[in-house]
């Protein structure tokens, strides 16, 4: 006669500790859209894409489109009228700007009394870009001339406080040319 099979009942497993929600939460996995549906970048953004704080945006805005040939992408006004976000594009890059919110903690150059950050914009034509820029209100911190690195090239500061560098490149140099013109005082 065949022995029956019966199945033995497991063992009970002991209690679990009970866990705080913070170590439940700090275990589990952070939600993300697939990499092959999400993208990093979004459509028409680069890398690094300069955010300037400015006392007047709106202004700001109307200045880029006069002096740099921007285009007004988006222009997101907050309750009071202030521009909580915005974004031009001068040439290929996007710039987003915002107005100063003092309480935030967002200041422009001109409350900050200067700003140590410099924009670099290459363009076809520096001299006429330049003469641009000064009409619709930047002033030439640096006057436009052919530099050893082999980029015709000038600064400007902007009404809002904001430093660009603008430049057209006239030829390629290499390391080593840098090097030597330096040396001689260029």
């Amino acid at each position: 006669m065949a022995k029956s099979k019966t199945k033995s009942k497991p063992k009970a497993k002991p209690p679990a500790k009970a866990k705080s929600k913070l170590a439940a939460k700090s275990k589990s996995k952070p939600k993300s859209a697939p990499k092959s549906k999400r993208k990093a970048l979004p459509t028409g953004m680069r890398t690094v894409t300069p955010h300037l704080v400015c006392a007047d945006a709106a202004g700001a805005i109307e200045f880029y489109k006069k002096a740099f040939d921007a285009v007004e992408l988006v222009r997101l006004p907050g309750p009071d009228g202030k521009i909580m976000h915005a974004c031009v594009r001068i040439g290929d890059s996007p710039i987003m700007l915002v107005d100063e919110y003092p309480d935030w903690g967002v200041l422009g150059p001109k409350a900050l009394k200067g700003s140590p950050v410099t924009i670099h914009l290459f363009v076809d034509d520096v001299d006429a870009f330049a003469a641009r820029a000064v009409r619709a209100g930047a002033k030439v911190t640096m006057p436009i001339a052919d530099m050893f690195w082999g980029d015709r090239y000038g600064k400007l500061e902007d009404p809002f406080g904001h430093h660009w560098s603008v430049a057209t490149h006239l030829r390629d140099v290499s390391p080593e040319e840098m090097r030597k013109a330096m040396s001689m005082g260029a």
